[in-house]
Protein backbone atom coordinates (compact mmCIF):
# COMPACT_ATOMS: atom_id res chain seq x y z
CA UNK A 1 0.00 0.00 0.00
CA UNK A 2 0.94 3.47 -0.87
CA UNK A 3 1.32 6.65 1.71
CA UNK A 4 1.05 9.93 1.18
CA UNK A 5 4.68 11.33 0.81
CA UNK A 6 6.21 13.41 3.79
CA UNK A 7 7.16 16.47 3.52
CA UNK A 8 11.13 16.78 4.99
CA UNK A 9 11.97 20.57 6.25
CA UNK A 10 15.55 21.87 6.17
CA UNK A 11 16.31 25.13 7.54
CA UNK A 12 18.32 27.78 4.87
CA UNK A 13 18.57 30.95 6.89
CA UNK A 14 17.15 33.28 9.48
CA UNK A 15 15.89 35.95 7.09
CA UNK A 16 16.02 36.75 3.59
CA UNK A 17 18.48 39.38 4.30
CA UNK A 18 21.30 35.88 5.52
CA UNK A 19 20.95 34.51 2.20
CA UNK A 20 24.05 35.49 -0.03
CA UNK A 21 22.23 37.04 -2.86
CA UNK A 22 24.03 37.60 -6.12
CA UNK A 23 23.34 40.90 -8.20
CA UNK A 24 21.19 38.90 -10.27
CA UNK A 25 18.80 37.41 -7.30
CA UNK A 26 19.62 34.12 -7.21
CA UNK A 27 22.46 31.86 -5.53
CA UNK A 28 23.10 28.81 -4.93
CA UNK A 29 22.94 26.91 -1.08
CA UNK A 30 23.81 23.60 0.70
CA UNK A 31 20.98 21.94 2.30
CA UNK A 32 21.03 18.87 3.29
CA UNK A 33 24.13 18.11 1.69
CA UNK A 34 22.80 19.24 -1.34
CA UNK A 35 23.19 21.94 -3.72
CA UNK A 36 19.99 24.05 -4.68
CA UNK A 37 19.44 27.53 -6.53
CA UNK A 38 17.41 30.43 -4.81
CA UNK A 39 15.88 33.42 -6.63
CA UNK A 40 14.37 36.28 -4.93
CA UNK A 41 11.45 37.80 -7.45
CA UNK A 42 8.38 39.71 -6.63
CA UNK A 43 9.53 39.70 -3.20
CA UNK A 44 8.92 36.07 -2.63
CA UNK A 45 11.68 33.17 -3.09
CA UNK A 46 11.79 30.14 -4.59
CA UNK A 47 13.84 27.20 -5.12
CA UNK A 48 15.13 24.66 -7.42
CA UNK A 49 17.70 22.74 -9.04
CA UNK A 50 20.88 23.94 -9.19
CA UNK A 51 21.94 22.40 -12.59
CA UNK A 52 20.08 22.80 -15.58
CA UNK A 53 18.47 19.77 -16.78
CA UNK A 54 19.26 20.41 -20.36
CA UNK A 55 23.09 20.59 -20.30
CA UNK A 56 23.87 21.04 -16.61
CA UNK A 57 24.47 24.90 -16.33
CA UNK A 58 24.35 26.65 -12.92
CA UNK A 59 20.76 28.37 -12.59
CA UNK A 60 22.43 31.10 -10.47
CA UNK A 61 24.26 31.93 -13.49
CA UNK A 62 21.46 32.63 -15.20
CA UNK A 63 19.01 35.13 -14.56
CA UNK A 64 15.29 36.21 -14.04
CA UNK A 65 13.65 37.48 -16.69
CA UNK A 66 10.33 39.75 -16.32
CA UNK A 67 8.03 36.95 -16.32
CA UNK A 68 9.41 35.65 -13.37
CA UNK A 69 11.10 32.49 -15.54
CA UNK A 70 14.82 31.53 -14.71
CA UNK A 71 17.17 31.45 -17.73
CA UNK A 72 19.78 28.76 -17.90
CA UNK A 73 23.79 30.75 -19.23
CA UNK A 74 24.31 27.80 -21.37
CA UNK A 75 21.44 28.12 -24.20
CA UNK A 76 19.00 30.34 -22.64
CA UNK A 77 16.45 27.53 -21.45
CA UNK A 78 13.95 29.04 -19.98
CA UNK A 79 12.21 27.36 -16.84
CA UNK A 80 9.13 28.94 -14.40
CA UNK A 81 10.72 29.16 -10.99
CA UNK A 82 7.41 28.47 -9.67
CA UNK A 83 7.00 24.81 -11.60
CA UNK A 84 9.88 23.86 -12.95
CA UNK A 85 8.25 23.61 -16.30
CA UNK A 86 10.21 24.62 -19.36
CA UNK A 87 8.60 27.37 -20.76
CA UNK A 88 10.71 28.10 -23.73
CA UNK A 89 9.64 24.92 -26.10
CA UNK A 90 12.60 22.48 -25.45
CA UNK A 91 10.19 19.77 -23.42
CA UNK A 92 12.51 20.08 -20.30
CA UNK A 93 11.54 19.90 -16.78
CA UNK A 94 13.21 21.48 -13.46
CA UNK A 95 12.97 20.07 -10.25
CA UNK A 96 11.71 22.81 -7.65
CA UNK A 97 11.32 22.40 -4.09
CA UNK A 98 8.66 24.17 -1.65
CA UNK A 99 10.04 27.40 0.21
CA UNK A 100 8.34 28.33 4.09
CA UNK A 101 8.81 31.19 5.72
CA UNK A 102 8.49 29.73 9.65
CA UNK A 103 8.74 32.48 12.98
CA UNK A 104 12.37 30.72 13.23
CA UNK A 105 13.56 31.12 9.77
CA UNK A 106 12.93 30.18 6.14
CA UNK A 107 12.65 26.51 5.06
CA UNK A 108 13.16 24.33 1.83
CA UNK A 109 11.21 20.91 1.55
CA UNK A 110 10.57 18.41 -0.58
CA UNK A 111 9.21 14.76 -0.02
CA UNK A 112 11.27 12.58 1.91
CA UNK A 113 10.99 10.06 -1.57
CA UNK A 114 11.87 12.60 -4.15
CA UNK A 115 15.63 12.32 -5.95
CA UNK A 116 18.00 15.27 -6.47
CA UNK A 117 18.72 16.38 -10.03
Amino acid sequence: MFGKNKMVWHKIAESPADIPWQENNLCIVEVAGKKITLAKWNEKIFAFAWKCPHASGIMADGYIDPAGNIVCPLHRYRFSIKNGMNVSGEGFRMKTYSIEHRNDGIYAGWSENSFWL
